[in-house]
């Protein structure tokens, strides 16, 4: 099952497993390019709902990389399929702009102010963190509103090392109310799913690739297909070792899946 020339759908992990900030890592191209040549489909599936996928599409150009809006799926998207399922009356958007932008687009209701008829706290991936978005939020918690979160990675990695993630900040929180979001995305199978659901591939034909063994590993792992763990962002070999999650598949970088997947 875990052979991956006979895979048909790439379900791939985006910071730590195809780039890193701005430096698309080798391989990348030609990988990209062999699922194409074998007829099958790639879907860049990111936890990081700071942006939305118009920017990843700019990102990506940037990069060399030309992509369309349906080879993304992120945790924004399946965060809006579960507020729309719970009927909310008014939501609190936590997060970027971009983020709250795209729950609005969605039709969804939402604010960034307080008011008294709030029923949910919504919180994303937020780069543009202030101090009242985390006092707003403590005195919504606090009066007992709905917690959703988009995604638990505790860090983002850059260049530089890493910074705060969505987990982080909800972390923060609870030492502070006490309260524990509904996380959404990745390790939650929901992602995978809906991928598979899109494009019609069943968990033979599909993998998952990344660097998060908690996040990425975990989602394959819950979705009943194969996961494969690269070294090239956050996790390393000694986290495997310590780790209950257990990748079903180990390489180094992307380069080294393409080099394997093309003789």
């Amino acid at each position: 099952m875990h052979n991956l020339k006979n895979k048909k759908l790439f379900l791939l992990d985006m910071d730590g497993t195809i780039y890193l900030d701005n430096d698309l890592f080798d391989g990348t191209v030609e990988f990209l390019d062999y699922v194409k040549s074998i007829g099958g489909r790639y879907i860049f599936l990111t936890n990081n709902s700071s942006k939305s996928v118009d920017k990843y599409i700019e990102k990506l150009a940037s990069l060399g990389i030309k992509s369309e809006k349906e080879d993304f799926l992120t945790s924004t998207n399946a965060t809006i399929l579960y507020l729309k399922k719970q009927n909310y009356k008014k939501i609190y958007g936590f997060g970027t702009v971009s983020f709250v932008e795209q729950l609005k687009e969605a039709g969804l209701n939402v604010v960034t102010e307080l008011c008294d008829d709030i029923d949910c706290l919504c919180m994303g991936n937020d780069t543009e963190l202030t101090f009242k978005k985390l006092e707003d939020a403590c005195i919504l918690l606090g009066r007992g509103v709905d917690y959703v979160a988009t995604n638990p990675d505790w860090v983002c990695p850059t260049s530089y090392g890493f910074v705060p993630d969505c987990g982080a900040v909800a972390q923060m929180l609870h030492h502070a109310t006490k309260r524990t979001p509904k996380f959404i995305g990745k390790p939650e199978p929901e992602m995978a799913y809906l991928a598979m659901e899109a494009t019609g591939y069943n968990p033979c034909e599909t993998a998952l690739f990344g660097d998060r063994l908690y996040t990425d590993i975990a989602c394959g792992v819950n979705a009943g297909i194969t996961s494969v763990f690269v070294l090239s962002g956050e996790g390393t070999m000694k986290d495997v070792e310590a780790s209950d999650v257990k990748p079903h598949l180990i390489y180094k970088n992307i380069k080294d899946i393409y080099e394997e997947l093309s003789k």
